[in-house]
């Protein structure tokens, strides 16, 4: 009998006081804990998104603020495109003017004008002062020459100087900032 015991016992493996308590230990233990894993990716997320948002405040929310030492011209250029009321478009009557001579033959312009405006109270002033601003505008125009209007350049010239006209006599009533531009319809020589 002696040997039979033996052999039962040689079969059973021998396992160390430590090796059992490990066995035990994995066995009792529970699995990982999974949720403390998500809870890190949904808080790294969060933050990672919160950030985000915040540059992209910063970002926008910094092109619209004006830095304290801008001049006041500046300013109200800023002003100008910051408005939320949309622009007041006001036709003007077509002018059909004589150039002045540069050759054999006379030449005459006939354009069409509109005035982009950004405040009523100055619509209300060009309707006022309208003939004074015609006159203006005539004057202007039938001081030109053909070839000096003929090209892009000359009409943005002739844009400006329109605009400094048309301000001129409305300076008492509105200020001059009210006349955005002074736009072609339309523009004929011949």
């Amino acid at each position: 009998m002696a040997t039979a015991a033996n052999k039962q016992i040689k079969s059973v493996p021998k396992t160390s006081p430590k090796q059992d308590a490990d066995t035990e230990a994995d066995e009792a233990a529970p699995p990982p804990n999974k949720k403390g894993g998500l809870l890190k990716i949904l808080l790294l997320l969060t933050l990672l998104l919160g950030g985000a948002g915040g540059g992209a405040w910063y970002f926008f929310g910094s092109q619209h603020a004006e830095p304290e030492g801008k001049a006041a011209g500046a300013k109200s250029a800023n002003a100008k495109h910051a408005s939320t009321k949309p622009p007041v478009f006001v036709p003007l009557d077509a002018f059909t003017v004589n150039l002045q001579d540069e050759g054999a033959s006379s030449q005459y312009l006939q354009v069409g004008l509109v005035l982009k405006v950004n405040d009523s109270s100055f619509v209300d002033a060009v309707k006022l002062h309208m003939p004074e601003i015609r006159n203006r505008v005539l004057l202007l125009l039938s001081g030109k020459r053909a070839s000096q209007i003929s090209t892009s350049e000359g009409k943005n010239t002739l844009s400006a100087e329109l605009m400094r006209e048309i301000v001129q006599p409305l300076s008492a009533s509105v200020p001059a900032t009210g006349l955005d531009s002074v736009l072609f319809t339309s523009f004929v020589i011949q």
